[in-house]
């Protein structure tokens, strides 16, 4: 867990309905089984306005013939932002690898598992790693398939692990690090196009925190 800076956690406002904006991209190069993917997202302690996190994240991805997985390997920027009036910051560089592979129950069950490992260098604190197991679910509504003009529900719960305790100055986090569970609905304008309006409770040991999240998905 990033704490933010010169910030008790018992200050953030648990009641306080905050709001993350997303941009995610992917595409492969021409029929190569090589590719990148990222992410840009815009996080809010509240509506707009009091920054929770800035983040920056891309990687090279690989998806081998004949095989139903994607690897990815990236780097990430993050800045993190005190809750409230307090403008202070930390910045973090962030290495992760990551597999993603799907699955399906029945016909209407769109599974995807992703497994990240992450290797985090945050301002102020020793070296860390963290684990991450994400299932995400989508369900097609209005049609049979994922396809263009049809309207979709999206479930996802994401758990985190921390891989060790003490991040320095004798100070220590927990190995449970946070939990994330999320719905949403979303949009298939086109193939390669889709947007979400869905709402996430992010737990940790402690506090609780609903977001609004507005995403943008483009693959090309």
């Amino acid at each position: 867990m990033i704490l933010a800076p010169k910030m008790g956690t018992s200050q953030i406002d648990n009641s306080q309905l905050g709001a993350w904006y997303m941009y995610f991209f992917n595409t492969s190069f021409k029929e190569s089984a090589w590719g990148v993917q990222g992410d840009v997202q815009y996080r809010n302690w509240d509506l707009g306005g009091d920054l929770e996190q800035l983040l920056l994240r891309g990687g090279l991805t690989y998806t081998p013939k004949n095989a139903n997985i994607k690897f990815t390997a990236g780097y990430g920027h993050i800045t993190t932002g005190a809750f409230g009036s307090d403008n202070a910051t930390t910045v973090e560089s962030r290495i992760y690898q990551e597999a993603l592979f799907p699955g399906k129950i029945g016909k209407l069950f769109h599974l995807n598992h992703r497994f990240r490992y992450e290797q985090r260098f945050v301002e102020d604190q020793d070296f860390r790693t963290r684990y991450r197991y994400n299932l995400f679910v989508t369900v097609p509504l209005s049609s049979a398939e994922l396809k263009e003009k049809t309207l979709y529900l999206a479930l996802y719960n994401e758990l985190f692990i921390n891989g060790q305790q003490d991040i320095g100055d004798g100070r220590s986090v927990e190995y449970f690090d946070r939990n994330r569970a999320y719905f949403a609905l979303g949009y298939i304008f086109k193939k390669g196009i889709k947007v979400q309006l869905g709402y996430m409770n992010q737990k940790t040991n402690n506090w609780s925190k609903n977001q609004l999240q507005l995403s943008l998905h483009h693959n090309f």
